[in-house]
């Protein structure tokens, strides 16, 4: 008889995982659980989490509860009586009754190789850790926060030219390989639970728009990660000098061999804008002014009178 599970997912980067329950024989997807419709867009819009779109064509019940701990909420996953819950990325942590509801517990695909960050946002701070490695663990879940034990592990290279976007699409595959490969092992009990390591434990902390705030006294290559990590929001910007009104977006960048005071501009030419860092300097290629459009350095340049020795910040 196939396994009744019940998904809780909400983001893009869980939809994947969804599909290839769904396609499993051995289980029966009975409910996917995910968060409310939000207000998106300058028209304040609802809209539906890819979860809740992708739940809706493939023909599931979906649950949307603002609380876990909501009474309504309590009695539905009752009436569904689930044998698994199966997590990517919803976005609150689960109550211990959810947990203990299913005879099978819960199982939680995580976007890092545990007890290395745990946490809200494991592949933006893998980038910025400059980790070599990163992957995907299917762990049993307990009280803590990302602290189950583990039942199995994929990895992936970090290279010097991966994005958040490219991490996040990656991840999102091997989250959906590494449910069509080991829950129906984990199902018949083939799985051994290994503890993690609480010694070396770190923690990914959610990414807020101040981290995008460029400190120039960073080596070039730390600014670059930053740029890659935090990929498409909140991005990397820098104030115009004597405007701190005026923000630029870095959009694209290459670290250069030359160097100079940090945030000293050194160069202004149709190659782009070279600013001095802590290390070596950042030549930007093209960037976003605020409330404009995104440019090369030399349209911007044809707009505004940048020049060497300005002092960004």
């Amino acid at each position: 008889m196939p396994c009744r599970i019940v998904y809780m997912g909400t983001p893009q980067i869980a939809c994947h995982s969804l599909q290839a329950i769904h396609e499993l024989p051995e289980c029966d997807l009975v409910a996917a659980v995910t968060q409310p419709d939000r207000p998106s867009g300058r028209g304040n819009r609802l809209e539906e989490s890819p979860v809740k779109k992708m739940a809706s064509r493939l023909g599931l019940k979906v649950v949307q509860p603002k609380r876990l701990n909501e009474e309504g909420f309590k009695k539905e996953l009752l009436e569904l009586n689930a044998d698994l819950i199966v997590v990517m990325a919803y976005g609150q942590i689960l109550p211990p009754y959810v947990l203990e509801t299913p005879e099978f517990g819960a199982v939680n695909i995580h976007a890092s190789l545990l007890p290395r960050h745990r946490g809200a946002a494991p592949i933006q701070w893998a980038i910025l850790e400059g980790d070599k490695e990163t992957g995907v663990c299917l762990m049993k879940m307990d009280v803590g926060l990302d602290t189950g034990d583990i039942l199995s592990v994929a990895k992936t290279s970090i290279s010097p030219e991966d994005t958040a976007p490219d991490l996040h699409d990656r991840i999102s595959s091997m989250g959906a390989e590494i449910i069509r490969n080991q829950l129906p092992s984990y199902l018949r009990g083939e799985l051994l639970p290994e503890k993690q390591d609480n010694s070396l434990a770190t923690y990914a902390r959610k990414i807020t728009r101040e981290d995008g705030l460029i400190d120039w006294n960073l080596p070039a290559n730390q600014i670059h990660q930053r740029h890659r990590a935090l990929m498409p929001w909140p991005g990397i910007f820098t104030f115009l000098p004597a405007d701190e009104r005026r923000l630029i977006k870095i959009i694209s960048a290459v670290v250069s061999s030359c160097s100079g005071n940090p945030g000293r501009v050194l160069n202004t030419d149709n190659s782009g804008i070279t600013v001095g860092c802590g290390e070596q300097s950042l030549t930007i290629k093209t960037l976003h002014r605020q409330g404009g459009k995104i440019l090369s350095a030399s349209q911007f340049l044809n707009g505004y009178s940048l020049q060497a020795g300005d002092l960004l910040g």
